[in-house]
């Protein structure tokens, strides 16, 4: 994972695993990897690992069995709350670019529109 040096290193994390979550990578009950195998896997500090799992189980996103490990919350709707909140993000972010870039909102929505996807 390459790292944007604007936005903590652990909330990069969290927001790559609500990803996980949404796309399906990770599912309602999956089992998560140890801090250790987090840790391994993002190139990150075992403490950062640590703080992961414990912002994630404060949002409600995981929930930790005491010797077992951390599991992916087990409600479904949580991961269409998840999915939302992350588009409205995104396009929060894309509106206040477009905006600093001098466009109103009707002329987004014609680039929107017009956009073209390269194959």
């Amino acid at each position: 994972m390459d790292y944007n040096t604007e936005m903590p290193i652990y909330l990069q994390v969290i927001k790559d695993l609500k990803k996980k979550m949404v796309q399906g990578q990770l599912k309602p009950g999956d089992k998560m990897p140890s801090n250790r195998e987090l840790a391994v896997l993002y190139k990150i500090n075992q403490n950062t690992a640590a703080r992961i799992y414990r912002e994630m189980e404060t949002a409600g996103y995981c929930f930790t069995r005491r010797g077992i490990g951390t599991f992916v919350v087990e409600e479904q709707e949580m991961f269409g709350t998840i999915k939302q909140e992350m588009a409205e993000e995104l396009l929060k972010n894309f509106m206040r670019e477009m905006k600093d870039l001098g466009y109103q909102k009707d002329d987004i929505i014609f680039q929107v529109a017009d956009y073209k996807e390269e194959e």
